[in-house]
Parts: C-alpha cells; sequence; structure tokens
C-alpha cells in the first residue's frame, strides 16, 4: 500500500463506479475529470476500485487497445438486447476500466446529443447502459460491492437495485451512494417512457419518480441511494433552498444527514507549473520568472501586444449559460484595461458574441473553439487571472488549477468557488449575479493587479494551496461506512 494510504474503511466492499465519461477515455466536461479523480486516487490509495462506462465511439477510435470481456443479453423494459463489454488492461495504481458497448445507442459522434441538443432517445441508451452495467456486475465483483453513481445518466441503476432486482441475494447486498455533480440535468421524462425503462407504473408518485408531472430519474436515484453526496459543502447547502435546488430542494432536504458535499480536488501531479511539459517555462511560488514567460508566448499566440502591465484575463469553460457568458457579454469588460482569452466551445449563439467582440478587438481578445487540455495548460500558465462568473457552479475545477498556476480567479460566490477562492488573498468574489457587480469585482482586480508586490504575494499564496484528492478520498470513506450501515438497515421505498 503506498505511502499515505487510507486507514482501514470499516468494510469490505468493492467501490465500483457508474458513470457516462471518465478521462482520459470520454470526456464533456468537469463530470470526467471529477470520476477519474476520486477513482484513481481510491486505486492508488489501496481501495479496490473499478469504473464502468458506454463505449462510446470516441473511445474505441482512440483506444483500440481496449480487449473484448465478454457478452451478455440485457433486458430493459419489454426488450431483451445485446451488450458487449470491454475491458483496458489494468495498470499499477490504476483502477479497472470496463465498457458497455452497443453499435446502436453509443456509435454517435457525441456523448449526449449534437448541435446543442440531446439525443431523443437519450433514456434508452441510458437505461440500456445501466441495466448492462447491473447485470456484467457480478462477474466484475463477485464479492461485497459499493455502487458508486455519478449523476442522472447512471441513475436508472439505483432505481433498478431497490426495485426489479431488489430480492436477489446477490444484488440486494449492493450498497450505493449517488453524486450529484450538476443537479441541473436531472432525466426528466414524460411518464408514457415508465414501461420503455421497465419501470412500474406504481412508483410513479410524487414521494418517489414523480415530479411536477413528470417522471424525475435523479429524484427517483436520491431516494433509492444509501447515501448521497454533492462536490462541495456550499452546494449541498444551496441545493437545499429553493433558488438553488433546480426544483429538488424538497428531496433533498427530506434527505437529511444522508446528504453531504465532498469537495472535488485536482490531480496535482498532471497540474503542476514547475514540471508541466505544456509550459514554455516553468515556474514555482519561489521563482515566478517562468510566469513571465508564459505570459509572454501567451500574448504572441494570441497577436497581443507584449505588455507585462496589462492583465491578461483567461476563461476556460463550456460556452453555456451557466458559465456566466450573458453576463460577461452583458457587462462591455472589453472597455476595460486587461486582454482576454476565452477558451472552449457550446452554444453557437455565444460562439458568435465572442468571435464579434475579438473581430472589433483583435489587439484585446482572442478567441479558441478548439478547446485540448494543452490549451487549458499554456492559458493557465499564462493568464493573470481566470474569469468564472458562473450562474451555479457546484464545484468547479478550473479555479483550483488556476490557482496552482499563479492565475487569479474573478468568480462569484457560489457553490465551489466560494469554498476554494478567498476573496482578496487567491482571488475576487462578488456574489449578485448582475453585470455591474462583475465590472466591479474585475475593476478591483485589475486596481490589484497594478500592485506588482502586492499581487506576487497573493500569487505565491493561491499557488501554495493543496487541492489534492487525498481529503477527498478519506472523506468519501466515511460516506460509503455510512452507506454501508444504512444498507445493513434494509429502509423500505416510500408508498404513495
Amino acid at each position: 500500500m503506498p505511502s499515505g494510504a487510507l486507514p482501514d474503511p470499516g468494510f469490505s466492499e468493492k467501490v465500483v463506479h457508474l458513470t457516462a465519461e471518465y478521462w482520459p477515455y470520454a470526456r464533456s466536461g468537469g463530470l470526467a475529470e471529477a470520476v477519474r479523480g476520486i477513482a484513481r486516487y481510491q486505486s492508488r490509495f489501496g481501495v479496490p476500485t473499478i469504473v464502468v462506462l458506454p463505449f462510446h465511439r470516441s473511445i474505441r477510435r482512440t483506444f483500440p487497445w481496449i480487449e473484448p470481456f465478454c457478452e451478455l443479453g440485457v433486458p430493459v423494459g419489454p426488450r431483451w438486447e445485446r451488450a458487449q463489454v470491454f475491458r483496458a488492461p489494468a495498470s499499477p495504481g490504476t483502477p479497472d476500466a470496463y465498457f458497455i458497448g452497443h453499435a446502436e445507442y453509443f456509435e454517435r459522434d457525441a456523448l449526449y446529443g449534437e448541435n446543442g441538443g440531446a439525443y431523443p432517445d437519450n433514456h434508452r441508451r441510458f437505461a440500456f447502459f445501466c441495466r448492462a452495467a447491473l447485470e456484467v456486475l457480478p462477474r466484475l465483483s463477485p464479492g461485497p460491492t459499493l455502487l458508486h453513481a455519478h449523476d442522472w445518466h447512471v441513475a436508472l441503476a439505483l432505481i433498478y437495485l431497490k426495485t426489479h432486482l431488489a430480492w436477489q441475494p446477490y444484488y440486494d447486498a449492493v450498497g450505493s451512494v449517488m453524486t450529484v455533480h450538476n443537479a441541473g440535468y436531472q432525466g426528466r421524462l414524460d411518464p408514457s417512457v415508465l414501461s420503455d425503462l421497465g419501470i412500474d407504473p406504481s412508483h410513479y408518485h410524487w414521494r418517489f419518480l414523480e415530479w411536477y408531472g413528470k417522471l424525475n430519474l435523479l429524484k427517483g436515484a436520491l431516494v433509492c441511494a444509501d447515501m448521497v453526496t454533492t462536490v462541495s459543502a456550499t452546494h449541498a447547502l444551496e441545493l437545499r433552498t429553493a433558488m438553488g435546488g433546480f426544483g429538488l430542494h424538497h428531496t433533498f432536504e427530506e434527505l437529511g444527514n444522508r446528504f453531504v458535499g465532498v469537495l472535488n480536488g485536482i490531480e496535482m501531479d498532471l497540474w503542476d507549473p514547475s514540471t508541466d511539459p505544456a509550459l514554455p517555462a516553468c515556474f514555482r511560488p519561489g521563482n515566478l520568472a517562468g510566469k513571465s514567460a508564459c505570459k509572454v508566448r501567451l500574448q504572441e499566440m494570441c497577436s497581443f501586444p507584449v505588455d507585462p502591465t496589462i492583465p491578461l484575463v483567461g476563461m476556460s469553460a463550456r460556452l453555456v449559460q451557466q458559465k456566466g457568458l450573458d453576463l460577461i457579454l452583458e457587462a462591455g469588460i472589453t472597455d476595460l484595461p486587461a486582454q482576454w482569452v476565452f477558451l472552449g466551445h457550446g452554444e453557437p449563439r455565444y460562439h458568435e458574441r465572442l468571435r464579434a467582440l475579438a473581430e472589433a478587438a483583435p489587439d484585446r481578445v482572442a478567441v479558441r473553439f478548439d478547446f485540448s487540455e494543452e490549451l487549458e495548460h499554456k492559458l493557465l500558465g499564462g493568464a493573470d487571472m481566470l474569469l468564472m462568473p458562473s450562474l451555479y457552479e457546484p464545484c468547479g475545477i478550473t479555479q483550483m488549477r488556476a490557482q496552482r498556476y499563479g492565475a487569479l480567479p474573478v468568480a462569484r460566490r457560489v457553490g465551489g468557488l466560494a469554498d476554494t477562492i478567498e476573496d482578496g488573498l487567491t482571488g475576487f468574489l462578488f456574489m449578485d449575479y448582475r453585470a455591474d457587480r462583475l465590472r466591479a469585482v474585475l475593476e478591483r482586480a485589475i486596481r490589484a493587479y497594478a500592485d506588482h508586490h502586492g499581487w506576487r504575494v497573493r500569487m505565491r499564496d493561491a499557488m501554495a494551496r493543496d487541492f489534492g484528492w487525498a481529503r477527498s478520498v478519506t472523506q468519501y470513506q466515511e460516506v460509503y461506512r455510512r452507506a454501508h450501515r444504512r444498507h445493513a438497515q434494509r429502509v423500505p421505498l416510500p408508498k404513495a
């Protein structure tokens, strides 16, 4: 067991993570990296860990060495379908990864949808995935098992566990944890699909699966799970409120002490400016010369004037409403004395408006819609600030990476942003979701940047913060212990 291994968790279950995406195999946002961080560090600390995800087309094309494992029949509602299961050869200190294949469902260009919309059969795709994962589970983990599900795409796995499979000895012994990474997406469906998903209509009532006349899969998983987590302590409080609970605040409240916040982390070895091969020059808190070189290179890449006295503000995010794009566009930020770099892709309307800003001020605004890990490393290495005025942000990962690279976040005081940024010390925070408040905090940050000595003190403080996964993984062990104890009580599903 490696140095820093976790103490005896007090139970013997193997942890099986069920997820729609997992880095480096499939990624659309922070979910893939969060699940990777949890699973990788659990495995590194000696916890037996498996990850199961769909065999998306992008995985098949990019990782040709993934090998067949088995085939099996899968019952989904009135249908029997065939699943192909694949396996990535394991390496020391990493979790085993298995993939559920089905040509009709997963041989597609995107994970969830195209052209800004969702695939209309996503409910069938993920119902099949959940049932297939459960069917193969006894082969992957024949002994005691803890199923850790991530977001609505895999919510049906917990629902099936507590309904279809509840009285089968193997499945009856499987404990469960549901982690809500983004409660804005819940799997809300017309109740007419109940039969298609193989769900008994008797479960469609207000205490279980019904939500304002809709079938709500996330709600159902919250009811079924032995424990529920979200990705920061502040967001756990927000989800219990009418303003922040996305219509599920009553359900989150009713969970009581079954619901806790566990802050995500970052992979400190992969996001380390002192050794990062993607940077033109490396740097550390005690020697920031390389940071200046990274900024010069970024300014050159963007065709900006090379000027150390002007702050360079970066944004690396999905270009969607949640990330505060409307606020940025309304605030008229390009009038401020700074340079701006936007990296990401998302909704076409934001692409168009950001492109127009860059065309109007090419010496101060640059946009890159071809997001890549390498570009994000270069952006954080060269930027002085990171812009995150999110409408909501359950945890956020980029603000932690940015601080590690001496790019101080300018962010809204919500969710994990509030938990990981110290206003005035390691970044700059504002509260009200208003354009004038964003502009005011940017003006405050730009004034602070003019104090060269004070800014370097802030940079060093931010870079010294420990956002590693060890603390989070230790907290998850406690969550698993609590899930184990509750599962042993055999709490029945609520009746209508």
